[in-house]
């Protein structure tokens, strides 16, 4: 049973990020620095973490303002949010 149910956890997490890396196709010269989204972050009072690139798309590790741990995704051209998970 918890063979099956981390299966389906990972299948979900997985097609969360996929989802995100379909928003962030730009080629890497319209990238915008890291350090201007990891800037916007905070301030929004998010303590950022790290920044990497995956899928495309910039994920940032960060704890937000409500104080709670976030995944989120970011398109590296506009630094819109694509997607976030949040870890209470």
């Amino acid at each position: 049973m918890k063979l099956v149910l981390s299966a389906v956890l990972l299948s979900v997490v997985a097609s969360g990020a996929a989802l995100a890396a379909d928003k962030c196709k730009v080629p890497v010269g319209e990238w915008q620095p890291r350090e201007k989204l990891q800037g916007q972050l905070e301030q929004k009072g998010w303590k950022v973490r790290s920044i990497k690139t995956e899928d495309g798309c910039y994920e940032a590790y960060a704890i937000d303002a409500a104080g709670k741990k976030v995944e989120a995704y970011f398109n590296p051209k506009t630094l819109e949010a694509v997607d976030k998970k949040s870890n209470d």
